[in-house]
């Protein structure tokens, strides 16, 4: 079983139709494209930040600069789908997976809606899309502007006119505000000053980012975003944002207030827009009753040695892989994990249950 089917879940499917494993693909979309379908309509092929190959194919590329990002990708995958002849069924939208209760049963029982499915292994991949992360601040409720996430961006056309608040110090931030400086006023906001990288992003670079994150779903804490550790760097097309003065920014506000944000010294800041591009949480709530959860407040992952993005097994329960969760949370790390979670299933298929290794509880 494999919740989810954007690139984490389709990449796992591949490679679990090439060994012969069966299995089916549950999805919550109403149509192929995982969390890109859902992107604003300003993000273009140009904009994004890379597109990962799938296993045995390669992502698409566009000579057209303006060409939509959430048409392009969703075809991609559509027509991945179609040609793999993968077990997709959608929609489907995962409530809960747990233990089966009848004696002796070694299976996962998967609820969605009145529907369930019943399993040996799990492989999670429904990444973060679905669970936005605002943090709250005294006086948000008394806002009488609009507040909006990463999440709702309508595009920047619909913000002329009016003074946009943009939080957030990640890769998402920068590009928001440079669509929007050039077209109408904007402030920016991060807890910490940004971490700004110059050059290329070399192989070296991208290891040592990963390997961070993957050290801490090692230890069993929440995992850190890999693109929060590999720093900002500004592209061409954000140039005449920076010109305009978009990315000289200010530390957090204390308070909000109907009008606007204050600071600690009572400076205050009129905005009429506060654009929350303060990143995801893992979605994981449906895996709850598996209490995979370590005290730490993460879901612990075994380490892959020599494989720093093929940490994909639940410590507490080896049925269970999460793809694009922790390591392996980016586009290029999904289509990795997806052979190691096969690679995964593979051998606990393969054992008994006298043979299966314990769960790594706490006595």
């Amino acid at each position: 079983m494999v919740i989810g089917a954007g690139q984490a879940g389709l990449a796992a499917s591949f490679h679990l139709r090439r060994r012969g494993i069966d299995h089916v693909v549950l999805d919550a979309d109403d149509a192929p494209g995982g969390a890109w379908q859902h992107r604003w309509d300003s993000l273009s092929m140009h904009d994004v930040h890379g597109v990962a190959d799938l296993p045995d194919s390669t992502a698409p590329t566009t000579d057209d600069p303006h060409a939509r990002a959430n048409v392009v990708v969703p075809a991609y995958f559509a027509d991945y789908e179609r040609r793999h002849d993968l077990p997709v069924v959608r929609p489907v939208r995962v409530d809960r997976v747990e233990p089966d209760p009848e004696p002796g049963s070694d299976l996962l029982v998967v609820h969605a809606g009145d529907r369930t499915w019943r399993t040996r292994t799990l492989v999670n991949a429904t990444g973060t899309w679905t669970r936005p992360f605002v943090p709250h601040y005294p006086g948000q409720e008394s806002f009488a502007g609009r507040q909006l996430h990463t999440v709702d961006f309508p595009g920047p056309e619909h913000f002329t006119g009016q003074r946009v608040l943009v939080v957030g110090g990640g890769a998402s931030a920068v590009q928001f505000l440079g669509e929007l400086a050039p077209v109408t006023d904007t402030l920016w906001v991060t807890r910490r000053p940004p971490v700004w990288r110059t050059g290329d992003f070399d192989p070296g670079a991208g290891l040592a980012a990963v390997t961070l994150v993957e050290e801490r779903v090692r230890a069993g804490l929440p995992p850190a975003s890999v693109v929060s550790v590999t720093g900002l760097m500004l592209r061409p097309q954000e140039q005449r944002a920076a010109e305009l003065g978009a990315y000289e920014r200010h530390p957090m506000f204390e308070r909000i207030e109907p009008h606007g944000v204050r600071w600690a010294d009572g400076h205050f800041e009129p905005v009429d827009v506060i654009l929350w591009a303060t990143g995801f949480r893992p979605a994981v709530t449906h895996l709850a009753p598996l209490d995979l959860t370590s005290e730490h407040g993460g879901i612990q992952l075994l380490p892959v040695r020599g494989n720093v993005q093929g940490a994909t097994t639940a410590a507490r329960d080896r049925r269970v892989q999460l793809v694009g969760y922790g390591p392996s949370a980016s586009t290029i790390g999904a289509s990795r994990a997806g052979r190691q979670a096969a690679l995964a299933v593979q051998r606990c298929l393969d054992s008994t249950p006298a043979e299966r290794p314990a769960d790594a509880r706490p006595a």
